[in-house]
């Protein structure tokens, strides 16, 4: 075979058990690829904790930041001292982690004299986990006569100055990729490259936001024309339902880029749109598979799984929800009442999660986080004050704790039969829906439900699609 990318989470390199599976998964691949590189995120926790610290300096809390910086020293050393066998290379770890950690505790210093973490001080804090955990994994694959090398992602991918959620520079990028991966991969090294950090032109460290190691595992498959890409997590695969909801929910064997896409979206624990964009564009088959149940297949993310078409993969739900509407008969053949709503909410910085509106255009509908609710109803009406003074518009309201539920598949629209399935199932379930959405992607159908019935409708709908098919 040729290039593989394998990228492993925080829990999958979070623990002695976790670090020892990962390494045995690479040892296991490593002579059935001809090019093999690894991702590795930090250990689970240790990014929260960074944050934390941060804060606590922030506030002038310096007991906490210590106490976090040798919590975190503890933490690492006794992974090192557990799973490094030379006492040689066990002193040069310790040594380089207690630099980094030392490091970090004079950035913790700084950011309390100032008062002030800077979103370009919380990203250089925040990478620590990383460069650490990118020299345990390496060291444990010398250790097991696999030559490797740590490397952190600051000399591979740059991007632009907007810290805390950069935004990738592709061809400056691939061509570092090349100048610092290529030779060691000629050589027969894995290289052990930091998840989640990189940096500006000018060396700024930078980090790349939510699923940021996904992103990275990604950007290097498409810099390196990867074959696959593999992400290593703590479940079988991607689940049609939240096991804590649906006892009976199982791995998806095969999905589209575009109903990866849907899932996100929905808030199933799947891989982030943003953060696979650089192999959907480049057609590289994803693997999503457990680190510790690593002989199940998982789930292939594909462009075209070719099968499944019209069926219902998975029923997912995002809580803690606040539906606003905006009513008003004199809305009726007004333009631009709509655009300045979603205006007003955009300003707030706030996204909107779906929107509904009924064909008499007399309302609009549209669901956001409930704790943005009093911002952005002040906001909405600040902007139409003049139409509800004059009572074109008659009220702005919110409905709080509602829950999307969203049924996922492609070829979801021009299936006939599907839509009666999922509402009959939840009206025999005695569900009342509020509101209903499905986009043209053809991926989803989407409604809104009370926070009491949510649990309910996942559960409805899945064994009516799924478990009977």
């Amino acid at each position: 075979m040729g290039t593989l990318v394998m990228k492993f989470g925080g829990t999958s390199v979070g623990s002695v058990e976790a670090l020892t599976s990962a390494v045995d998964i690479v040892m296991q691949y490593k002579d059935e690829w001809q090019r093999l590189v690894v991702v590795v995120s930090a250990m689970a926790g240790v990014t929260n904790a960074l944050i934390e610290a941060a804060r606590s300096a922030e506030r002038g809390d310096a007991e906490r930041y210590k106490q976090i910086h040798t919590e975190l020293l503890e933490r690492h050393g006794d992974v090192i001292e557990t799973l490094i066998k030379s006492a040689e290379v066990r002193r040069s770890l310790l040594a380089q982690v207690e630099e980094m950690l030392e490091g970090f505790a004079n950035l913790c210093h700084s950011v309390s004299v100032l008062g002030e973490a800077t979103p370009r001080a919380m990203d250089t804090i925040t990478s620590l986990g990383e460069r650490v955990n990118a020299r345990v994994v390496a060291a444990l694959l010398r250790e097991r006569s696999a030559e490797s090398e740590a490397v952190d992602a600051t000399q591979l991918i740059v991007t632009d100055d907007r810290f805390q959620d950069a935004v990738p520079k592709r061809e400056v990028t691939c061509k570092l990729v090349s100048k610092h991966l290529e030779p060691l991969l000629k050589k027969g090294l894995i290289p052990v490259v930091t998840g989640f950090i990189a940096a500006t032109e000018d060396g700024a460290t930078t980090t790349l936001g939510r699923g940021g190691s996904d992103y990275t595992a990604a950007i290097l498959g498409d810099c390196l024309d990867a074959d696959e890409v593999w992400t290593w997590t703590d479940v079988d695969g991607v689940m049609s339902a939240d096991p804590r909801l649906v006892a009976g929910a199982r791995v998806i064997p095969k999905l589209s880029y575009n109903e990866v896409s849907e899932l996100a979206y929905f808030g199933a624990r799947v891989l982030h749109p943003k953060t696979i964009r650089p192999i959907v564009e480049r057609g590289i088959p994803l693997w999503v598979k457990n680190t510790f149940n690593p002989e199940v297949p998982g789930t292939l993310v594909v462009a075209d799984p070719k099968n499944g078409n019209g069926n219902i993969k998975a029923v997912t739900a995002i809580e803690n929800l606040s539906m606003i509407t905006v009513q008003g008969m004199g809305m009726l053949g007004v333009p631009g009442i709509a655009a300045r709503t979603f205006a007003a909410v955009a300003r707030q910085g706030v996204s909107v999660l779906m929107i509904s509106q009924a064909s008499s255009e007399q309302s609009i509908c549209f669901i956001i986080p409930m704790e943005a609710v009093a911002q952005v109803m002040a906001a909405v009406e600040d902007e139409l004050a003049v139409e509800l003074a004059r009572r074109d518009v008659d009220k702005v309201w919110s409905m709080d704790d509602v829950v999307i539920v969203s049924a996922v598949g492609a070829g979801l629209r021009s299936t006939p039969g599907i839509a009666a399935r999922i509402f009959g199932a939840l009206g025999r379930a005695q569900i009342n829906v509020v509101a209903i959405a499905q986009g043209s992607s053809e991926c989803s159908l989407s409604f809104l439900v009370g926070a009491g019935d949510a649990a309910q409708a996942v559960q409805s709908i899945h064994e009516e699609v799924i478990v009977n098919g």
